[in-house]
């Protein structure tokens, strides 16, 4: 008998334990519930085992010290379904993952002025996941998954139907897209890390009207993607070292009435890749020690690429027809060779910057084999005094002498 009571005290404490653990793990839900629309709840500091949190009132929820929720891989960790909400200096790990469902860190629906701010999001599937939401901001905050595959990860900050958000300071890592923007309008992308992200560093799709400044894209599996978009500014950007067999530091699809300006491409497989682009102005960048500095589709026109540094490419611009519906000028090729005789700094003698060998590898991938051989040298030669291949429309009449200096 005494056996069966000590037993029975037993059992008592470990279920008032449980029911201690279980209130501690509700804390925070439990502090949104009795709080008032427009308060500011403080978090101290701690770990907290909790999925499934909703915030549905104007609130603002500063972490003090480190905060972590864990969403234990359940559902949405914290899901914001109100307008007017700050989230401040809070850690988010380990939400659910969903064949079927987008699950994310933090999930905002149907919202305006809410802002994340220093906060942190790792091993989540989708980071931070706006949709339909307006007059938003993501600022200063970190969103990194260290999953390894484009199925298993989703987006780390990912705007759907969004419009009129300010996208600065961040750092994203390790996701399927860094940045993803599908009819997303007014959005404004800066001072952005964008790292090693399986896909790409940032991608747009039907997303109009938008500015994107002083980012880094580097070492992911492609650094940009604009596709079916017009609109778009481009300035002061760096892509480096995205490189693979398909890879690119920025790919245009379908995009019309844009500017690319101020901007370094170094290192990329390929600089720029463009297809069925239209009136795009390509001004005041650096393209430096690409495989291709630019490929432009015969489906372009009307592009605009001038005052521009190609420097140690291995191919300057290819193209895959003979028709030229773009207008190159006044940049400097490091391969011209001509001559200035009138002193203005400018080339006396037109230069064309399609290489016959980069025509070749562009039809026959294999043949890049041969690059640096007497036959390719041969073949360049023949082609400069008897052009057969290249595009003698694609050329610059104006080449520079010395690279261009950038403000």
């Amino acid at each position: 008998m005494r056996i069966m009571k000590y037993y029975l005290v037993i059992l008592i404490q470990v279920l008032s334990l449980q029911a201690a653990f279980a209130s501690i793990g509700s804390a925070i839900q439990l502090k949104i519930q009795n709080a008032k629309s427009g308060d500011t709840l403080f978090l101290e500091e701690g770990t907290f085992d909790e999925t499934g949190l909703i915030i549905d009132k104007p609130l603002v929820m500063i972490g003090v010290g480190d905060v972590v929720i864990n969403g234990m891989n359940k559902d949405n960790v914290l899901t914001i379904t109100s307008d007017k909400v700050i989230l401040q200096g809070i850690k988010i790990i380990n939400s659910g993952y969903s064949s079927y469902n987008d699950l994310a860190g933090i999930m905002i629906k149907n919202c305006s002025e809410v802002q994340i701010l220093n906060c942190e999001v790792r091993d989540c599937f989708f980071g931070i996941y706006f949709s339909n939401s307006k007059n938003c901001r993501v600022e200063n905050s970190t969103v990194i998954s260290s999953r390894s595959t484009e199925t298993k990860s989703g987006n780390g900050i990912h705007l759907w139907k969004s419009d009129n958000f300010i996208i600065k300071g961040n750092h994203v890592s390790g996701n399927r897209d860094g940045i993803y923007l599908e009819f997303a309008t007014n959005i404004q992308v800066l001072n952005n890390e964008s790292l090693q992200n399986i896909r790409y560093g940032l991608h747009f799709m039907f997303s109009h009207n938008n500015t994107y400044d002083n980012n880094i894209f580097r070492s992911n599996g492609a650094g940009v993607a604009v596709m079916y978009t017009k609109n778009v500014k481009m300035t002061n950007n760096r892509f480096v070292d995205n490189q693979g067999i398909s890879s690119y530091g920025l790919l245009l699809k379908d995009i019309t009435d844009s500017y690319i300006v101020g901007n370094t491409f170094s290192n990329n497989t390929v600089a720029i890749t463009m297809e069925e682009s239209n009136r795009i102005q390509v001004n005041n960048n650096n393209f430096t020690g690409n495989g291709w500095a630019m490929k432009i589709q015969a489906s372009c026109s009307d592009n605009v690429i001038t005052r521009n540094n190609y420097v140690a490419n291995t191919f300057d611009i290819t193209t895959n027809g003979t028709a030229v519906m773009n207008t190159f000028n006044e940049n400097y090729w490091d391969k011209y060779s001509g001559y200035d005789l009138d002193k203005d700094q400018k080339g006396d003698v037109p230069y064309y910057p399609v290489s016959v060998y980069s025509v070749i590898v562009e039809r026959i991938p294999v043949a890049m084999i041969l690059y640096r051989s007497f036959i390719v040298t041969l073949l360049e030669q023949m082609e400069k005094i008897m052009p057969s291949i290249t595009p003698v429309d694609l050329v610059d009449t104006k080449p520079l002498l010395r690279p261009y200096t950038h403000d």
